[in-house]
């Protein structure tokens, strides 16, 4: 009995360690970056001050966080909790035994995004491009990715590009060429620059392949996503292409 009532209380250790190195200072300045003021896109959140590599030991000392445990942990107000429950939750993700229990991990995944619990842009970077490694394998894997893209949740939206990332790393740009073209008149910012960065990703496997893609789209794309998809060639031909997209 008392075991389980340990076990049940493991969310509450992980906040305890992360409370332990809050910074008061690190806080507001994270407040600030993360755009958490009224009416921005993260209004509310808050933050303990912790840095990436301590919330990252933390999650290493409570790995094995039980799913249930990981689920109180996300659903947390602080935005640290958060990011380490994800930062479990990836690192589970990667070493499931089978696809029953890799589903497990992707449909609380799911279930979290489409709750809002994972809303922010950190969050959805240390996380989608490993589990979107789950939708490789789906049949229905560009139909859901392009039902993500038209979603009216910015958060989906980005995760749906960054999803693609799983692709990449397997040599396949299409997913992320067809994503990025669905979200290529997104109007907010935080898209631009994923898109960029997913295209720029494109042009290091193939830089043919984003040169054709920039030669149709490129005069109807935002300046930041321009920007970022051709940050690994050279300067001549950067300033080529920020010339004829005008």
């Amino acid at each position: 009995m008392v075991c389980g009532k340990v076990l049940r209380m493991q969310s509450e250790r992980v906040l305890r360690a992360l409370r332990a190195l809050a910074n008061s200072s690190k806080a507001q300045q994270l407040q600030r970056f993360f755009k958490t003021g009224p009416g921005d896109y993260a209004e509310g959140d808050i933050f303990l001050g912790v840095v990436v590599p301590e919330i990252r030991t933390v999650a290493r000392e409570f790995e094995m966080l039980s799913l249930s445990e990981l689920r109180k942990l996300i659903a947390s107000p602080i935005h640290e909790a958060r990011f380490c429950a994800l930062v479990i939750l990836t690192h589970r993700f990667k070493k499931a035994d089978s696809e029953a229990e890799a589903k497990r991990y992707f449909d609380f995944y799911m279930e979290s995004l489409n709750r809002r619990r994972i809303n922010n842009w950190d969050l959805i970077d240390v996380s989608a491009p490993t589990l979107g490694q789950f939708l490789l394998g789906e049949k229905n894997y560009l139909a859901k990715l392009r039902t993500m893209a038209a979603s009216d949740d910015l958060w989906i939206r980005r995760a749906a590009i960054l999803f693609t990332f799983a692709s990449l790393r397997i040599g396949d740009t299409k997913p992320t060429l067809i994503i990025s073209r669905a979200l290529l008149r997104d109007e907010h910012e935080l898209i631009h620059k994923a898109v960029g960065w997913a295209l720029r990703e494109v042009g290091k496997l193939s830089p043919n392949q984003l040169r054709d893609f920039l030669d149709k789209h490129g005069k109807t794309m935002s300046r930041t996503t321009l920007r970022y998809a051709i940050e690994k060639f050279s300067a001549a031909e950067r300033k080529r292409w920020l010339e004829q997209t005008r």
